[in-house]
């Protein structure tokens, strides 16, 4: 497995895994965003030939993160999933049955669409809006953030599914998933990998990560990151 890369933030550590997601080493938390389980399995009940692979890829990727961090919770910052259940929740569930000690906190997203009843069922606690944690705050889209408070000094978010190009040797340009830190707010790159990219914009003193298949590359506005 990748090692994670090391981030301070406000006095807190995390650790950001290749495997696009963070490890709050404080609140001994996984947060995730952007899963979209069960995403493979509504393109094919629509006539769409995706593998099922795809969908079992990624919830082995999450399997190994809980294995490796070993956290007390996880924090799934919206789109836990994509659509109404399917035959691939049933994996999900499968799963959360060999797991179910760990707590799951899952803040909607606008594709989380599944009745209460099914969250309640596999012991997934949900809020609608936003959920404070300490003095982080998640929502899954930032322009609907909670209002600021004196409790709160930063937010993470998802939604955007972020990326950023670099450049290569023979003027090549490549996207790669990111993680992206600003002043105010992170973004957090799609776990799923069956979901489309949006470059962000980089401001000066913006902490940006590329999530390389072999490293993770940090770059800061002005500079070069290379290949």
């Amino acid at each position: 497995m990748q090692a994670a890369e090391k981030f301070l933030l406000l006095g807190q550590t995390l650790w950001l895994s290749p495997e696009r997601c963070i490890y709050w080493e404080e609140q001994q938390a996984l947060i995730v965003s952007d899963l979209h389980f069960g995403k493979t399995g509504h393109f094919r009940k629509s006539g769409i030939p995706v593998p099922q692979n795809i969908y079992k890829d990624d919830l082995q990727r999450l399997i190994s993160q809980v294995q490796h961090f070993k956290p007390q919770q996880l924090i799934v910052v919206g789109d836990l999933f994509h659509s109404v259940a399917n035959k691939e929740l049933d994996l999900f569930q499968r799963w959360r049955n060999d797991l179910s000690a760990l707590h799951i906190q899952l803040v909607k997203g606008n594709h989380d669409i599944l009745k209460n009843e099914w969250y309640s069922s596999v012991s997934i606690e949900v809020t609608n809006d936003h959920l404070s944690v300490a003095n982080f705050c998640f929502v899954h889209d930032i322009t609907q953030a909670c209002e600021p408070s004196g409790e709160v000094n930063y937010y993470f978010s998802g939604h955007i599914h972020p990326c950023v190009s670099l450049n290569g040797p023979g003027r090549q340009s490549l996207k790669f998933p990111c993680f992206y830190f600003g002043k105010e707010y992170a973004i957090l790159p799609a776990f799923g990998k069956f979901t489309g990219t949006a470059l962000i914009e980089r401001g000066y003193g913006d902490s940006v990560f590329a999530i390389l298949p072999s490293n993770i590359l940090k770059g800061e506005k002005g500079v070069v990151v290379k290949l």
